[in-house]
């Protein structure tokens, strides 16, 4: 291949990349306004600029799209956790970080919170996205909950407590953050990460006792 034609495909790639990269960007805006179920590839082709055949060449559902941009939300979470691991020291340590790595992201990024639960105009009500793509997604939310699996283990908990805590943290995280973003937490008077610390620490005290 001449140094030419090399050069014609890197800029067709280029280009290609960047169509994507503007339909996903495009689809988040109509996912955000109307959900899962109210999106259409027609609607994220009109807010793209591009006609829906040529959203069909890039992603052949609505579906694909939501997987895509959740999958992209779920790698940017477990940046955030690894990012938080890498500079904690004892198992203790990285309890809290990777746990508060977690809760942080959602708190700084409810958009992505919403995305996760399918809470675009959805409901809290179960949503999937086909048997594949809902088991990839779910072991991309998984590893990023892994350290606090992990870290729990480290401390002595066996393998089913140390499952246990991790859902308990996770759900204690989304609890906390729904009253967050609803601004519910306000009747109570309390910081939402302060809560989030204060479970953590209550569970570093029980595995402290084993």
């Amino acid at each position: 291949m001449s140094e030419g034609q090399a050069g014609r495909k890197r800029g067709r790639y280029a280009a290609t990349e960047a169509k994507r990269e503007g339909i996903l960007a495009a689809a988040r805006t109509v996912f955000e306004r109307e959900g899962l179920e109210g999106a259409s590839l027609r609607a994220i082709a009109a807010q793209a600029g591009y006609t829906p055949a040529a959203l069909y060449f890039h992603f052949d559902s609505k579906e694909a799209l939501y997987a895509e941009v959740l999958g992209r939300s779920l790698a940017a979470l477990q940046a955030a956790v690894d990012a938080a691991v890498a500079t904690a020291g004892t198992p203790a340590e990285r309890f809290r970080a990777a746990a508060l790595a977690f809760f942080d992201f959602y708190a700084e990024n409810p958009r992505d919170l919403d995305l996760g639960f399918y809470l675009f105009r959805g409901g809290m009500r179960p949503h999937g996205l086909g048997r594949e793509r809902d088991r990839a997604l779910n072991e991309a939310l998984e590893a990023a909950l892994a350290p606090v699996r992990d870290a729990a283990l480290a401390l002595g908990a066996d393998a089913a407590r140390a499952g246990l805590i991790t859902a308990d943290a996770f759900a204690h995280a989304a609890g906390v953050l729904l009253l967050a973003h609803t601004r519910r937490i306000r009747m109570f008077g309390a910081s939402p990460r302060a809560l989030m610390e204060r479970h953590l620490e209550t569970e570093l005290d029980r595995l402290s006792r084993r």
